[in-house]
């Protein structure tokens, strides 16, 4: 008993099962990972809370303490989680009616509390598998709609605009108002922002071409912020910088909780929540696909969602896992969970160290790295191929990132998911009839246009999904069958084998036909019935009404059941045979078992 407490508590921490088979090369892989997405976090962080106007070291803190909980949680080796642009484009709209820095910066704690309570309740009930039933596509759309938000954002922080511009008003109004305001453009910043986007193509020129991995945001950001200080050491230019980041790691500290304020957040938290393990979920896919390692993906909500929670005891705000640090994290080697840790731990360690020289990095060159982020977050060849693959995708793609555009970016998530289901069930709904006939060869086949039927007895197969959706078209084809049910007709086999997963709808529906062919005189048989749809038959008492002995399960061999049904149906004929029956069977012949 006491040896499986161990087993019980990695399945839940999968951080500690790393451990069993930790060594000094797993440490070696996950300490340069570590270090590697250390260099990275460090001005993605603040440049992802500058964002929707949060502190610098909020960024930081949830770089540190989200990353670190996740991490020890996580079910895949190579997520990292933390702020990520998405989330803090969500933010932005969700946090714009808010006024005021302090209360925004209130607003955005209690927002990661929020997000993780859903998040943890979501994988609790175990609903983490659903996130299979939506659409790449909306994700995708999803994306190419934050980024053309991200680039209307930033643009007058590139061009150095002295912008008025309301909280309230919508993403498009501000880009307007932007765009009336471009004479005005500030040369030096947008020199700096434009310098820091031109170093940092270069760095990734240089590591394409010589095969190796140089930190391209934090050598731009040290570059031009060392340039602008010899240029412009008095700061005439104006070239804003950020402020100040204090040299302490983040301490504990209750979320203000204000009931109000949590009714209008919760909309947003819902969307985000959402957002974030989606988001989390498909990274996590993703290197999995390439490592072969095998994911919880309940497991992944709650590392999520208890990340975020704790994150708001330690004034983080919301984050998931983050395309750009898995990326580079995997790319880099990474054995374990643990090189999250370390990561964490360097950023830490910079705040200690170097958290002084964060008031010398110019606003502009965060700015450039956002607008670098922002055409590199949809992948061209990702859109161009959802978008020729079907009609169904396309829209969806399409109207996400509208929707992210012209409504709110928090919500297209939960709009491209509802557009998901709402095309995806007509198509679920569908439910064919194929009616079918004994050949000479004694082989159930289907029925060729205008060739010669049995008098007696009906064969019929459907396929497709028995619920609610496919209600009314099972209705209409079981009505056909009935309206061609005329004498000399005695039986109807209706073969069941690939229609599937039954609901009460489409049993009354079943259950009203039986009944009306009854009235008729004719037997219906059921063949092709699998355990569970018997079990819903005779739980809703159809099998008393169509009669046990009328009921044939499935068999391993095709066709078996439906060669039962026709035994059985002869049985009800005795010794009598239509005259189109007596052309292929004697009386004593056997039926076709094929």
């Amino acid at each position: 008993m006491q040896a499986s407490k161990p087993d019980n508590l990695e399945r839940w921490i999968p951080a500690l099962g790393s451990l069993r088979q930790y060594n000094r090369s797993w440490f070696g892989r996950d300490l340069f990972a570590g270090v590697t997405v250390a260099a990275v976090a460090v001005p993605q962080a603040i440049a992802y809370a500058k964002i929707f106007g949060m502190p610098a070291e909020m960024g930081l803190y949830t770089a540190i303490v989200m990353t670190t909980v996740g991490a020890v949680l996580d079910s895949s080796k190579q997520l990292i989680n933390g702020p990520t642009n998405a989330i803090s484009i969500a933010m932005l709209s969700a946090l714009a009616s808010i006024d005021g820095d302090e209360n925004r910066r209130a607003a955005a704690i209690l927002m990661a509390l929020l997000v993780g309570v859903i998040q943890t309740a979501i994988s609790l009930f175990r609903f983490g598998d659903l996130s299979r039933f939506i659409s790449h596509a909306v994700i995708v759309g999803f994306t190419l709609g934050a980024s053309v938000l991200l680039l209307m954002d930033q643009l007058k922080n590139i061009l150095g605009l002295h912008v008025t511009i309301d909280p309230h008003d919508h993403f498009l109004v501000r880009f307007w108002k932007t765009i009336a305001e471009s004479a005005g453009v500030h040369w030096p910043t947008f020199a700096v922002a434009a310098s820091t986007v031109a170093i940092a193509v270069f760095i990734r020129f240089i590591n394409r071409r010589l095969s190796i991995w140089l930190p391209e945001f934090l050598i731009a950001l040290i570059a031009v912020s060392i340039g602008l200080y010899f240029v412009d050491p008095e700061g005439v230019l104006k070239v804003k910088l950020t402020e100040a980041v204090p040299r302490k790691l983040p301490s504990f500290a209750l979320p203000q909780w204000d009931l109000a304020l949590v009714r209008d957040l919760s909309g947003s938290a819902l969307a985000i929540a959402f957002l974030g393990l989606l988001e989390a979920m498909a990274m996590a896919k993703s290197i999995a696909a390439k490592t072969g390692d095998k994911l919880d993906m309940n497991q992944q909500c709650l590392s999520e969602g208890l990340a975020n929670t704790a994150g708001s005891f330690f004034n983080c705000f919301p984050g998931s896992g983050s395309l750009t640090r898995t990326y580079i994290n995997h790319s880099s080697g990474a054995a374990t969970q643990w090189s999250g840790v370390i990561s964490a731990m360097g950023v830490a360690l910079t705040i200690l160290v170097f958290a002084p020289y964060a008031a010398y990095i110019p606003r502009p060159a965060l700015s450039g790295i956002l607008v670098l982020t922002a055409f590199r977050m949809t992948e061209m060849a990702t859109l161009k191929y959802i978008v020729k693959a079907t009609r169904f995708d396309a829209w969806i793609l399409v109207v996400t990132a509208l929707s992210a555009i012209l409504v709110s970016v928090e919500f297209c998530i939960l709009i491209g998911v509802v557009l998901s289901f709402a095309l995806y069930i007509p198509k679920a709904a569908k439910i064919s009839s194929t009616e079918l006939t004994i050949s000479q060869g004694k082989v159930v086949r289907e029925i060729k246009p205008g060739e010669k039927r049995c008098e007696w007895i009906r064969i019929y197969n459907f396929e497709g999904e028995l619920f609610f959706g496919s209600a009314p078209e099972f209705e209409r084809l079981l009505d056909s069958i009935e309206l061609e049910a005329q004498p000399p007709l005695r039986v109807v086999i209706l073969r069941l084998k690939r229609a599937r997963n039954p609901d009460s709808v489409c049993m009354m529906v079943l259950d009203t036909f039986s009944q009306n062919m009854l009235s008729k005189g004719v037997t219906v048989i059921l063949s092709g019935v699998d355990a569970e749809m018997l079990a819903i038959l005779s739980n809703v008492g159809l099998v008393l009404h169509i009669g046990r002995e009328n009921i044939f399960l499935e068999q391993s061999e095709i066709w078996g059941s439906t060669s039962q049904a026709l035994q059985r149906a002869y049985e009800i004929f005795g010794t009598e045979r239509c005259s189109h029956c007596t052309q292929f069977h004697s009386q004593s012949q056997a039926l076709p078992n094929n």
